[in-house]
């Protein structure tokens, strides 16, 4: 699988997305069901990649009714940065508070947290940790002093040896905050999917 960057020739028109809609969705349900993490409570992280991206910015086009080459190029440019290079995975981290008392009372609470998700990569008594890397240009957007957002997009870089490791596992995927600790293992179906992302 590619990971190369959109372009405005990759973005269908209108009538063209209705036509594969259904079975695009499908393809990107199956993804996400390997890509999506849950960690703790009400954090959940999705991996990127050129399908899901691509999914996020013909959807935001359906419902929006987006329809000039300006306005799809203006998409690609915002979500084309969580499409990973070889070596890197980026991720949407999700928290999933529904009321508007878990809001109040959770994104002051959480305020960093977008810095605080790691990959433990190999032995567990000794793993390798890469740290995510919150992503610049939405960073700038969404981060305040006094909260947190509900939605954040963050990256790890990997060495080619962390890399390695990952494929032979174990990995864990930890939120080290310290209003919020938890970690998931990652499946083997998991980790064979977000290889072809660092193997690109």
């Amino acid at each position: 699988m590619t990971n190369r960057k959109l372009v405005l020739d990759d973005i269908a028109d209108a009538r063209a997305y209705e036509r594969e809609r259904e079975e695009f969705r499908e393809h990107v349900k199956d993804l996400k069901r390997k890509r999506r993490i849950e960690v703790g409570p009400f954090v959940s992280v999705v991996f990127e990649n050129r399908d899901t991206v691509r999914f996020q910015i013909q959807e935001m086009a359906r419902v929006e009714k987006i329809l000039t080459d300006k306005g799809i190029q203006t998409e690609i440019d915002i979500y084309n940065p969580l499409i990973p290079e070889p070596g890197h995975l980026c991720a949407t981290l999700f928290l999933e508070l529904t009321s508007e008392g878990d809001l109040r009372l959770w994104l002051p609470e959480l305020l960093g947290i977008e810095r605080s998700v790691e990959l433990h990569i190999g032995d567990p008594a000794d793993p390798m940790v890469v740290p995510c890397i919150p992503e610049a240009a939405h960073e700038a957007q969404l981060t305040s002093d006094e909260v947190t957002a509900s939605v954040h997009y963050i990256t790890f870089e990997l060495t080619p040896s962390e890399v390695e490791a990952f494929a032979n596992g174990p990995v864990v995927l930890a939120v080290t905050h310290p209003r919020y600790t938890y970690e998931t293992p990652l499946g083997e179906a998991t980790v064979a999917e977000l290889m072809t992302d660092l193997r690109a």
